[in-house]
């Protein structure tokens, strides 16, 4: 690889860091995820009561709207203008745009204030240089009392051996973000969990780093 080479490569890793390279992405017509639900939201909080949720780097929404036909009140942060505009679109198109709204937020930057919630939720948002556990302690803080916090994210793998080394390093395990949890949390499921993915192609088996913490009453 070339110097030239190298340095296009990690200006494109640092695009993916900030909203202007999500923004670059959602840029276009076409959806950039399925829609369809992340696999540990479903298995860990199907049999949790609504209430009121918050969604940190929604993206295009998936995961707001299954909440919100579940009954959930949802509010879906991210960083990105475009992301927040596809998201609302797909509310809108799903009937329930009356039970969601939008924040524009970086996670690097979040802060609770007064706002609570029965859930907090994050699936694959992966804050560069260290920064998740500054990033899930704000997002703990967020958590109401008897509320849980579920954050999921890829692990470090053979599936992710093409990325840049800012990019591995930005994963992480679950027992990582533990000196996040506040005191009055307890940590429920603390887990690398195996889910096959398709990369180029081929189907390849990574691991979904998944933290489920319950704040006490």
């Amino acid at each position: 690889m070339s110097e030239q080479q190298r340095r296009q490569g990690e200006g494109d890793t640092a695009a993916m860091f900030e909203p202007h390279g999500w923004d670059a992405r959602y840029a276009g017509t076409e959806k950039f995820w399925s829609g369809e639900p992340n696999p540990q939201l479903v298995a860990e909080t199907s049999g949790f009561t609504p209430g009121h949720a918050l969604d940190v780097g929604c993206g295009e929404g998936g995961d707001v709207v299954w909440l919100a036909r579940r009954g959930w009140t949802v509010t879906g942060a991210d960083f990105s203008a475009n992301a927040l505009g596809r998201a609302a679109r797909h509310a809108e198109e799903a009937g329930v745009a009356d039970r969601v709204e939008w924040w524009q937020i970086d996670a690097r930057e979040f802060e609770a204030g007064r706002r609570s919630y029965e859930l907090v939720t994050s699936h694959y948002l992966h804050v560069p240089d260290g920064g998740m556990v500054k990033a899930v302690r704000a997002m703990a803080a967020a958590v109401a009392p008897g509320g849980h916090l579920l954050v999921v994210g890829h692990a470090a793998g053979a599936a992710f051996t093409d990325l840049t080394p800012s990019q591995r390093t930005a994963m992480f395990d679950a027992d990582d973000l533990l000196p996040s949890l506040p005191e009055d949390f307890h940590a429920l499921v603390v887990e690398q969990r195996p889910r096959q993915l398709v990369r180029g192609g081929e189907p390849v088996l990574a691991y979904d780093s998944t933290l489920l913490a319950q704040r006490k009453r």
